[in-house]
C-alpha cells in the first residue's frame, strides 16, 4: 500500500507541473486540430491526442507539452493494474478501478466529462473552449486522481488480512491459513495411534501384573498366618497337657 501512495504522489506531482501549462496544452491543441482540419469537434479522447501529436505536431513544445499529458495519463493507467494486484477486491473498489480504466480508455468520449469544485481547471476556460472544445480532456486527469484517492481511502479501511501481502502471497491464501489452523491444533492434540499388537501386548502385560500383584498378597497373607501360628500353639485348658 505504502508502494501505491508513493506512485500516486509521483504523479500528482507530475500534474502539478502540468497544471502550471494549461495554457500551453491548450494552445498545442488548438494548433493540431487546426493542422488537422480538425476545429469543430471536441477534443473528446486520449487517442485523439495522441493522433494529434503523432501526425500533427510540427514543433517542440507542443510535441513536449502533449507528450507529458499522454505520460500522465499513461502512468495513471498503470496504477490502475497494479491496484488489482494489491487488493482482492470488493464492490466499491472494484467499481471506481472500473470507472478509472473506462475514462483513461484510449477511445472513451470524454466530451461529457468536467472536473467540479475544487478543480478550477475548467474555469480557466473561456464558455466556448469549456463547454465545446477541451472541457472534458482537462478534468480527466484530476477526475482519475479523485478516484484513486477515494480507493486508497476505502481500501485502508478494510481488514488487513484482505490485501495482498508484498512477497506475493494472496488474501485467500492467508485466509485459508487461518481457516486450516484449527484442524491442524485438533491434529497436533490427537495422541498417536497405537498399533493392535502393542496394545494387546500391553494389556497382556498389565494382566500379568495385576495377577502378580494379587498372588504376592496371597503369599504374604498365608506367611502371616502361618508366623502367627508358629507363634502360638492351639489353645488347651489347663491341668490336661499330656
Amino acid at each position: 500500500m505504502n508502494e501505491v501512495k508513493e506512485a500516486l504522489r509521483n504523479i500528482e506531482q507530475n500534474y502539478k507541473l502540468f497544471l502550471q501549462q494549461q495554457f500551453t496544452f491548450i494552445g498545442a491543441l488548438q494548433r493540431t486540430r487546426e493542422n488537422a482540419h480538425d476545429s469543430i469537434r471536441p477534443v473528446a479522447s486520449v487517442g485523439q491526442v495522441q493522433s494529434y501529436m503523432d501526425h500533427h505536431c510540427n514543433n517542440s513544445t507542443d510535441r513536449r507539452i502533449l507528450n507529458m499529458f499522454l505520460n500522465i495519463c499513461n502512468d495513471l493507467s498503470k496504477l490502475c493494474h497494479k491496484l488489482e494486484t494489491v487488493h482482492s477486491g470488493n464492490n466499491v473498489t472494484n467499481g471506481i478501478l472500473e470507472r478509472c480504466k473506462l475514462l483513461l480508455s484510449h477511445s472513451n468520449d470524454l466530451s461529457t466529462i468536467r472536473a467540479k469544485y475544487p478543480h478550477d481547471v475548467v474555469n480557466h476556460l473561456s464558455c466556448d473552449e469549456a463547454k465545446n472544445h477541451y472541457g472534458g480532456v482537462v478534468s480527466l486527469i484530476p477526475i482519475v486522481l479523485d478516484c484513486m484517492k477515494e480507493w486508497v481511502t476505502h481500501t485502508e479501511k478494510l481488514p488487513r488480512h484482505v490485501l495482498y501481502n508484498t512477497s506475493g502471497g494472496s488474501a485467500i491464501s492467508e485466509k485459508r491459513a487461518r481457516q486450516d489452523a484449527p484442524a491442524r491444533a485438533a491434529i497436533s492434540q490427537t495422541p498417536p495411534s497405537v498399533h493392535p499388537e502393542a496394545q494387546t501386548s500391553t494389556s497382556n502385560k498389565d494382566g500379568v501384573q495385576a495377577q502378580g500383584s494379587m498372588h504376592v498378597r496371597k503369599k504374604n497373607l498365608n506367611d502371616t498366618e502361618n508366623h502367627s501360628g508358629k507363634l502360638k500353639g492351639p489353645w488347651k485348658p489347663p491341668g490336661r497337657h499330656a
